[in-house]
């Protein structure tokens, strides 16, 4: 018994030392880069104050720390339980709308404050805490993840993608015409929600154009759904997920009830969704019904699948790499490559094209992501390690 206590414990420990480096990074580079636009940038001179703009702007990287949160939603759904959903952008309107609804003066008959901070001029409407807001838009979420997740989850793989891919597309329609539902505006339909409530923690209000601490509090939400992913993962039930991922009908053996399990990762995944969908309605100042389109929902999956399925850093590190390569990342290596050779390519309007070439190439020579998680790893090379076990059994027979 002695001698098998640390094979058992050494991967236990491996992992947590693993997380605990990833973790001093991402907090390492959130502060860099919040320090660097409070306090340093400032007072730099304009070729550093011009490079970190065009190559790093901090309404990016805030945007970024949004997109980390969406996909590690779906990763919940995707990498874990090993569902595939096609609608998820859904959830991110719905909590954008949750922040909307709550925190402006949107439904200008009424005139409710819970621990809100309207802004001068407009204390009508209704006006939550933010925290609050959080916490509403993650329920409500959930309940439609309940709502959806609910008759639909006993289906399997394409009928089961082509029901979220219709809630993905009746959701986003309906806010976009909601703005007259039974005679009553419901979502203002084309031209949103703006104006929201500034931003009041602990005493100090964070305005609309207060960016470093937006990034900043983003940021805390990203680095919230990092710990809670992570913990969710390692849990009883997070196991159950990764059983049914991998091989359902002997997990139904092993006595873990799919339907529940599954429900539970529908309605989990929604609230990073929901809470992604609060977290930038604060960033931007509003909710507009024109950015929920199916295309985000394909750019979240390509995050989780490229990055790594069921590997928490590895959907952060696809997270971040698609996401600036769409914001900044295309338009600055133009700029480079059109310099250096002289030409005039509009390197944006080929966006899609290069993230396709782009998901070609990772399908063909990477399948398992940036950074695999374990499991997937050995699923995607078990051919490869089996030809290699072939070979070598092969070469030991001949040499005898």
């Amino acid at each position: 018994m002695a001698n098998t206590a640390p094979a058992n414990t050494a991967p236990a420990h491996t992992a947590v030392s693993g997380n605990r480096k990833w973790a001093i990074g991402f907090i390492s580079a959130v502060a860099f880069f919040f320090i660097l636009n409070k306090f340093l940038l400032p007072l730099a001179t304009t070729p550093v104050q011009k490079f970190f703009n065009n190559w790093f702007s901090l309404t990016s990287m805030a945007e970024i720390m949004i997109w980390i949160v969406m996909a590690l939603g779906l990763n919940i759904i995707v990498g874990y339980a090993g569902l595939l959903d096609l609608g998820y952008v859904a959830f991110w309107a719905l909590g954008g709308y949750v922040a909307g609804w709550l925190m402006s003066p949107f439904f200008s008959s009424l005139q409710l404050n819970f621990f809100g901070n309207p802004r001068p001029g407009f204390e009508f409407g209704i006006h939550f805490h933010v925290f609050l807001v959080l916490i509403l838009g993650g329920v409500f979420t959930a309940i439609w993840g309940i709502i959806i997740g609910g008759p639909t989850l006993r289906l399997k793989s394409d009928y089961l993608a082509l029901v979220t891919l219709g809630f993905g597309e009746i959701i986003p329609q309906f806010m976009l015409n909601g703005a007259d539902i039974a005679g009553h505006n419901v979502t203002n339909g084309a031209q949103g929600i703006g104006g929201l409530d500034d931003v009041n923690l602990f005493g100090y209000v964070i305005g609309t154009f207060a960016l470093p601490e937006k990034f900043l509090i983003v940021s805390l939400l990203a680095g919230a759904m990092i710990f809670f992913s992570i913990r969710l993962r390692d849990g009883r039930l997070g196991r159950a997920w990764l059983a049914i991922r991998e091989d359902e009908l002997a997990a139904s053996m092993m006595g873990v009830p799919l339907w529940r399990t599954k429900f539970a990762s529908y309605a989990i995944g929604a609230v990073g969704g929901g809470i992604g969908g609060v977290g930038f309605a604060i960033l931007v100042g509003g909710v507009y019904a024109d950015r929920f389109n199916f295309v985000i929902s394909i750019i979240i999956l390509a995050m989780v699948v490229m990055g790594g399925m069921g590997n928490v850093w590895g959907v952060v590190v696809g997270a971040t790499t698609l996401a600036w390569i769409n914001s900044i990342g295309l338009i600055q290596i133009g700029d480079l490559v059109n310099n250096a050779f002289g030409t005039k390519i509009n390197f944006p309007s080929y966006q899609f094209l290069l993230f396709g070439l782009l998901l070609v190439l990772m399908m063909l020579f990477r399948r398992e992501g940036f950074i695999p998680e374990a499991r997937i790893r050995m699923v995607m090379n078990e051919e490869k390690l089996e030809d290699e076990e072939k070979i070598t059994d092969e070469t030991k027979i001949a040499s005898h």
